[in-house]
């Protein structure tokens, strides 16, 4: 089974010395294996962009460096190391990416709105899973699956008769985030706001304890 790549992405991959090829690949299967090893994650190969070209070899790619790899298979949650490391070799350079609605859901906001809501919660002390934030300036808090279907009724019965007039969506089944440190889109890397700890990965808190806040906070960042 081969890799596609686009043009751009073809000529970076290239230009890497032997020795940072070698390192890179032992990186990307240490990183995979603590998702799936430590945070019992499935995780699924991705596109990479390059030069506007994206790595999955179609020139109309609706989202370059931005969606699975649809011929690589998921590494499944447990992976150990040696057969993460094992089954990325077979996509070099592709963007680590996880699939959402089994271990977790994910509940989306703006960054500035997602790093004052995390503020508050932690003063709060309430119980906080993952905390991602994207190139594109988004946040993301993984939440426990579920979430994304229950979310127009939770927020109806917090109050919010409008949610549509939330900066605020679930990400549930069918869909995949990029997961730090992979670069999305050409745009820049994905980063952790709040890193996985085996008790939060692992079980992530309920939508219902986050939501208020974030509903509240993604709210006053619109007036």
């Amino acid at each position: 089974m081969g890799f596609t790549i686009g043009i751009g992405s073809s000529r970076g991959m290239r230009e890497l010395r032997p020795g940072a090829r070698r390192r890179s690949r032992a990186c990307e299967g240490t990183t995979v294996a603590e998702f799936t090893g430590l945070w019992g994650w499935d995780v699924v190969p991705g596109a990479r962009a390059a030069g506007g070209s994206c790595s999955c070899g179609r020139p109309d790619c609706p989202a370059p460096g931005a969606h699975p790899l649809d011929f690589a298979p998921r590494v499944p949650a447990g992976a150990t190391l040696g057969e993460a490391s094992e089954a990325w070799a077979q996509y070099p350079g592709a963007a680590v990416m996880l699939p959402v609605g089994r271990s977790f859901d994910v509940i989306e906001v703006a960054e500035p709105a997602g790093l004052r809501a995390l503020a508050r919660l932690e003063r709060m002390g309430l119980p906080l899973g993952p905390v991602a934030a994207t190139p594109q300036g988004r946040a993301h808090f993984f939440v426990a699956p579920g979430a994304a279907a229950e979310l127009p009724r939770l927020l109806y019965r917090m109050g919010w008769d409008d949610p549509s007039s939330l900066d605020l969506r679930g990400l549930g089944p069918g869909t995949h985030v990029t997961a730090p440190p992979s670069d999305r889109g050409g745009l820049g890397a994905v980063r952790w706001l709040r890193p996985p700890a085996l008790d939060s990965a692992t079980r992530p808190p309920a939508a219902r304890l986050l939501l208020g806040t974030l509903a509240y906070v993604a709210h006053r960042s619109r007036a």
